[in-house]
């Protein structure tokens, strides 16, 4: 079939949203032939990726908005203005690809958000939309352990995203959509409110073989008991619940390395100095990808106390490397840990969530059978549900049941290479 995709973030070699684009793009490109539309600030590392390993049923097209409105992706606060308006700039571009390409089935996969629009959903064919995730909010009970620039966040957050899924275009979009996939069940809700009638719980993240076997290389312990986080520090992250429960613990012998940076990095140094703690917490700030990946492989157990993360890639970066997850029992991570690969941690109260935290903290630092056997757990189940070729073969079934009940195929012009039709070169990249 011919698939084409929207994929705002899609880069080689990274995690997170580009990881999710450019995995699952090339994944297809196995079986079908892919066209993903993106930004063309992702040219310089997709075409020397594809230069090294080239993909033939891969086509990269790049959209850019004119320059007088680039200003909006200046920073973290202008990204989501800037992606609503390529969103919406990409709709002719894709319009005219289909035109002349004839495409069977067309899937929005990042940004991974739910109230902004996929205007390709307007093309003739099949759409799918998703994953995508941002419908889970922080408990009420939890918002009081914020800082006040945390909690104007989780404010202006969740005003945005009211303001979103009020949009006429976001409503669309989910009618459109002959099959809406969620990360969660709460987003799995919104989707359905909004309109949606087909409505799947499904993860966005998938992991190539090549960096399957490169998350499970073993790396030398560094320290003989380590717990690490790995995230951007902000308060709905969690990680002051982290340090309190590892003050909690008592574990003298333990250090606790925190990876990334962000504006709550001086009060967490606060945090960890009033809990006396300080001497055993290592704030690392934010590292090269896969110096933090060598981090995560010579720690013991990543601690994930984040209020609402869609996603949790960073949680199935550790079960794939053979590491026990302590998570809450919230958003995207509760859908991936299992009980046999970490703990899920009830979130009531901030304190019973800090006691409960430091709880499994215990056990696991008290029992390295336990840390062996959670560990192996987890990595198994990453290779059994999480893998591109997995994922990458639901959605071709899906792909085909869509167009059989779509009843009809969009044929492209026939006696011109397809990629001499839409002025593209061969490999995939636009003159």
């Amino acid at each position: 079939m011919k698939l084409l995709l929207s994929a705002y973030a899609c880069q080689p070699n990274k995690g997170s949203e580009p990881g999710v684009g450019w995995n699952l793009a090339c994944e297809l490109a196995r079986s079908h032939d892919v066209w993903v539309i993106t930004r063309n600030e992702n040219r310089m590392a997709i075409e020397q990726e594809l230069a090294r390993a080239p993909i033939p049923a891969l086509h990269v097209v790049y959209y850019d908005l004119p320059y007088l409105v680039r200003w909006w992706n200046k920073d973290l606060r202008g990204v989501h203005i800037h992606y609503h308006l390529w969103q919406l700039g990409i709709y002719r571009l894709a319009r005219d690809l289909h035109r002349t390409v004839g495409f069977d089935v067309a899937q929005h996969l990042t940004y991974v958000r739910h109230s902004s629009p996929s205007l390709i959903s307007l093309l003739p064919i099949p759409f799918v939309w998703g994953p995508v995730g941002g419908a889970d909010s922080t408990p009420r009970s939890f918002r009081k352990t914020f800082s006040l620039h945390g909690r104007v966040h989780e404010w202006l957050r969740a005003a945005f995203r009211a303001l979103g899924e009020r949009d006429p275009l976001v409503h669309l979009t989910a009618r459109r959509s002959a099959l809406a996939q969620a990360t969660t069940p709460a987003t799995a809700d919104r989707l359905r409110q909004l309109g949606a009638d087909a409505v799947q719980v499904c993860s966005e993240v998938a992991f190539s073989d090549r960096q399957l076997a490169e998350l499970a290389e073993p790396q030398p312990v560094r320290h003989p008991l380590t717990f690490i986080s790995i995230g951007r520090l902000l308060c709905w992250k969690g990680f002051h619940l982290g340090l309190q429960a590892f003050a909690l613990a008592g574990l003298d012998w333990a250090e606790y390395w925190i990876i990334g940076d962000g504006p709550e990095r001086r009060r967490l140094n606060s945090l960890a100095r009033s809990l006396g703690v300080d001497s055993r917490v290592r704030f690392l700030g934010a590292l090269p990808r896969q110096e933090a990946l060598l981090h995560l492989k010579q720690s013991s157990a990543l601690v994930h106390p984040s209020l609402h993360d869609s996603g949790g890639w960073v949680c199935l970066e550790a079960m794939a490397a053979g590491k026990p997850v302590i998570c809450l029992d919230l958003a995207g991570p509760a859908t991936q840990i299992t009980p046999e690969a970490g703990f899920r941690i009830p979130a009531h109260t901030p304190e019973q969530a800090v006691r409960d935290l430091a709880g499994a903290m215990t056990m696991l630092a008290s029992d390295e059978q336990l840390r062996i056997r959670k560990g192996a757990a987890a990595q198994q189940h990453v290779r059994r549900h999480y893998r591109c070729e997995t994922r990458a073969q639901a959605l071709s079934n899906l792909y085909a049941d869509l167009v059989r009940r779509a009843g009809t195929r969009n044929a492209p012009p026939h006696g011109v290479p397809l990629a001499r039709q839409v002025g593209l070169e061969p490999g995939g990249q636009q003159p």
